[in-house]
């Protein structure tokens, strides 16, 4: 299987809309439409729905090295509102492709590019959880 198709199990990202659009060794792109269910109070995007296209994001990139990775922590900063029908791009970048302790930043952005969020996540490499079904990308 693909790395894509690995990560069509994580079930709470595929609820919310989120799809992953490129994997490579370190990076990662996805993407999301801001639909009704992803709206808070003032009619724009929940910050939690952005937060798990960043996470989704984060996860693919980490995980590109075939060895199970989780996050051990996250922060995320908002800049901008993003209103209904309009889509986010969260695109990934490892910083630090540690054995054990990886570090990524996920950019999220509008369709024409404008910073919306900044996510940055560091993670832990579980050596000892290879994923032996996934094709290297």
């Amino acid at each position: 299987m693909t790395l894509k198709e690995f990560f069509k199990g994580d079930r709470f990202a595929v609820l919310a809309g989120c799809e992953l659009l490129e994997i490579g060794k370190g990076y990662a792109r996805a993407c999301m439409t801001v639909e009704e269910h992803h709206l808070n109070g003032g009619n724009f995007c929940q910050g939690g729905a952005l937060f798990t296209l960043a996470d989704l994001a984060f996860a693919a990139a980490v995980n590109s090295h075939l060895v199970l990775t989780v996050s051990t922590s996250s922060n995320i900063t908002y800049f901008r509102s993003v209103p209904l029908g309009a889509t986010v791009y969260a695109e990934a970048r490892e910083l630090v492709d540690h054995h054990r302790m990886p570090y990524a930043e996920v950019r999220l952005t509008d369709e024409s590019g404008q910073l919306i969020a900044l996510f940055t996540s560091g993670g832990y490499r579980k050596q000892e959880v290879r994923l032996t079904d996934v094709e290297p990308v």
